[in-house]
C-alpha cells in the first residue's frame, strides 16, 4: 500500500510541540494499516537551542525562528499549533490564510475571544481542524459515552468532574509563561478545566449556567534564567516575580440536559498526579473513570438486586486503541472532518469560561 504523505509543521517546539512530534515519528510503525505517512518538514521556536534539538532529535527536515515561514512553506500541509497560548491566534491566522490543516492544542487562545476568532478564521477559510482535547478519545471514555447514550443508565441527573495535578505545587518551581496572563491567558481553567469541561460536553452536553470561584495557592514563584520548563525548579534565594493566573478554579453549572454538576480543578494539590476524572449519575445508574486509572470504567446499575454495587470494566481489545488519536487526526486532514476535539467544541469551552470569568468577578 502506498501512503499519503502528510507534510507537517510544529509551532512551538516545548515539551508539548516535542509529545506531538514524537507521536507522529511513532504513526507508521504502529499502524501499518494507516493511509498516512506524517513528515516533520519544519518546526519554528524562537530558541535556537530548541531549534537545533528538533532537527537532530525529531528528524525535522530544517528549522527556522519565524513560524509565518514555517507556515507558508509549500511542503507543508497541515500545521500544529504547540507554543504558549497567547502565540496561537496569530499563528492559526497565518495557517488560515496559507489554507493549512491546523491542529491546536487547547484551550486554542489564551481568552475566549481568541478561541472565538480563531474558529471564525478557520470556518471562513474552510480549513479542517483538530483541538487537543484528546481524552475523549481513551477507550473507555467512549464506551461510557455509548452506555450513557443506550439509556443504560437512564436519565442523566448530575455530573461530577475533576481534574486535580501536581504540576505546579512546588513552591520553587519556576515562573514560566503558564504563569503569565501575557502568554499564558488564563491559569489552570484554561490548561485543565478545559479538559474537564470538553469531556462533559462529550458525555452529556453543554453547560447553560455557571456560579464559581478561582484562587491563588502560590503567589510568588522563582525567576528562570534562559528557557526554562515549569516542571524547572530554582533555589529558595532566587528572585522571585507574582503569579499572574489562578491556580486552581471550581464551579456548580446546570447543563442543557436540565442535569446539575460540579467541577473541581487545581495544579497546586499535593497527591493527584493527574487525575482527570468524572462521574455520572442517572436514575437507573452511575458510571466513574478516572484517568490515573485509564483502563477501568466503574459501572453501577439500579436492577441489580441483592447484588447491587459498582462494577469495573476493564480495557482491552475489544475497545478502541487510545493511539488512534494520531492517526485519526491525521485521516480528518485528509477527509476534512473530525470525529471529535475540533474547533466548534473548543468554542462551546469559551461559553464556560466566560461565564466562570463573570461569576468569579474578573
Amino acid at each position: 500500500m502506498t501512503r499519503k504523505r502528510i507534510g507537517i509543521a510544529v509551532l512551538g517546539l516545548g515539551w508539548m510541540g516535542q509529545a506531538h512530534s514524537r507521536s507522529a515519528m511513532r504513526i507508521p510503525s504502529l499502524f501499518p494499516e494507516c493511509e498516512f505517512t506524517p513528515e516533520l518538514v519544519v518546526c519554528a521556536d524562537t530558541d535556537e537551542g530548541r531549534r537545533t534539538r528538533a532537527v537532530r532529535d525529531f528528524g525535522f527536515t530544517r528549522a527556522v525562528a519565524d513560524f509565518h515561514e514555517a507556515v507558508s512553506a509549500s511542503d507543508v500541509d497541515a500545521v500544529w499549533v504547540t507554543a504558549p497560548n497567547m502565540l496561537h491566534l496569530p499563528m492559526i491566522e497565518a495557517a488560515s490564510r496559507a489554507g493549512k490543516s491546523i491542529f491546536s492544542e487547547k484551550p486554542i487562545g489564551g481568552k475566549p475571544e481568541q478561541t472565538v476568532e480563531a474558529y471564525r478564521l478557520a470556518t471562513e477559510h474552510r480549513i479542517a481542524t483538530g483541538v487537543g482535547y484528546n481524552y475523549v478519545w481513551a477507550p473507555l471514555v467512549i464506551h461510557a459515552r455509548s452506555l450513557i447514550q443506550s439509556g443504560a443508565i437512564g436519565k442523566v441527573t448530575h455530573y461530577r468532574g475533576r481534574f486535580l495535578s501536581m504540576y505546579g505545587s512546588d513552591e520553587l518551581g519556576l515562573l514560566t509563561w503558564r504563569f503569565k496572563f501575557a502568554e499564558s491567558g488564563y491559569g489552570v481553567t484554561s490548561d485543565i478545566l478545559s479538559h474537564s469541561v470538553s469531556m462533559a460536553h462529550y458525555l452529556i452536553g453543554g453547560i447553560t449556567e455557571v456560579v464559581g470561584m478561582k484562587h491563588n495557592t502560590i503567589t510568588h514563584r522563582p525567576l528562570p534564567t534562559g528557557v526554562a520548563s515549569h516542571y524547572g525548579r530554582g533555589k529558595p534565594e532566587d528572585p522571585k516575580g507574582e503569579v499572574e493566573n489562578e491556580d486552581f478554579a471550581s464551579m456548580l453549572c446546570r447543563f442543557e440536559n436540565g442535569a446539575t454538576g460540579t467541577f473541581e480543578t487545581s495544579r497546586s494539590t499535593v497527591g493527584p498526579e493527574s487525575q482527570n476524572a468524572f462521574e455520572v449519575y442517572g436514575t437507573d445508574g452511575a458510571l466513574a473513570w478516572n484517568l490515573e486509572k485509564l483502563n477501568e470504567l466503574q459501572f453501577y446499575r439500579r436492577d441489580d438486586g441483592p447484588n447491587t454495587g459498582y462494577t469495573t470494566i476493564f480495557g482491552g481489545d475489544r475497545f478502541p486503541y487510545h493511539g488512534a488519536f494520531a492517526p485519526g487526526q491525521a485521516a480528518c486532514f485528509e477527509h476534512g472532518s473530525c470525529r471529535t476535539g475540533d474547533a466548534p467544541g473548543g468554542v462551546s469551552y469559551c461559553v464556560v469560561a466566560e461565564l466562570l470569568d463573570e461569576a468569579d468577578g474578573v
